[in-house]
């Protein structure tokens, strides 16, 4: 199933695609994409109710302002030089083990929502990345069950202030959690539908300039690896979003690094999962 959230920030519903790729509103259902709805087996009973509903659910115009696919996340956790090509472009050696670290959920916002640069930024970066949602708590998770607790795959941009980041002291929490720094969307995507998540290429303009492009085949861990790893450490839990990685290309390991500025137009898009655009503006 492909899944959104559409209207006005703050009095979003739930719509689903038909098999013919209409678009409609699934509000009648009775359930919103929450924890309850993503761990509750949500989507396969949706997918039922669809079959026999569908044809009687309105209609979404491409009008719609198109929100982040899931309500909240109660996590999101981050997978930190996770492609050879981006190691190597910010001068360190892939790590042995995994790098988590946190964003803020209330970074979360809409796929085109657009990009607030913080107050003092001079440094703000993008980064382009699968993300996965968690469908199925779960703890100690044998790679090979790995599939069975993800609800759905994301498109993410995983922007991040670089002097917050890494020149200011601490964890990188603090360069990666402002408001609007992790737009979700547009669709989650359940597995069944977006089994060639090893295989996809991925892509980042800034103002139609690329400067991002790879294949998650480029991983240096996998998904299914990532999702084992990370459950040794913490619960996995419904909502929760994992994002990871993202190629070479950042503003961060260009000779002259060219960082956002307000009015740059920032696009990015994953095949099968479809496309985002966010505007930069200053933090008013």
């Amino acid at each position: 199933m492909k899944l959104f959230r559409f209207g006005p920030a703050g009095a979003e519903r739930p719509g689903a695609f038909l098999s013919d790729g209409t678009r409609v509103d699934v509000s009648a259902f009775g359930e919103d994409f929450d924890e309850a709805f993503l761990g509750g087996g949500g989507p396969i009973r949706l997918k039922s109710w669809l079959a026999e509903h569908g044809a009687e659910c309105p209609t979404v115009p491409e009008s719609e302002r198109l929100a982040a696919p899931i309500v909240r996340a109660g996590k999101i956790i981050c997978i930190g030089l996770n492609y050879v090509d981006h190691a190597a472009e910010t001068g360190v050696d892939l790590p042995a083990e995994p790098v988590l670290f946190f964003k803020a959920p209330s970074a979360i916002t809409g796929p085109s929502d657009g990009l607030e640069i913080p107050r003092g930024s001079k440094k703000t970066d993008y980064e382009v990345e699968l993300a996965l949602v968690i469908g199925t708590r779960g703890k100690h998770i044998e790679e090979s069950d790995a599939i069975a607790h993800i609800a759905g795959f994301t498109l993410h941009n995983d922007y991040s202030e670089r002097e917050f980041q890494l020149e200011r002291s601490g964890q990188w929490v603090k360069g990666k959690s402002a408001d609007t720094f992790a737009p979700l969307g547009p669709w989650l995507v359940t597995p069944d539908e977006f089994t060639n998540f090893q295989s996809v290429d991925l892509w980042l303009k800034v103002n139609g300039e690329e400067r991002q492009r790879s294949n998650t085949k480029q991983m240096h861990v996998g998904i299914t690896a990532i999702v084992s790893y990370v459950s040794r450490f913490m619960s996995l839990c419904p909502g929760d979003v994992i994002t990871t990685g993202t190629p070479a290309g950042v503003a961060l390991g260009m000779e002259k690094p060219d960082y956002l500025k307000p009015g740059d137009v920032i696009e990015l898009g994953i095949d099968g999962l479809g496309t985002q655009k966010q505007v930069a503006r200053a933090e008013g």
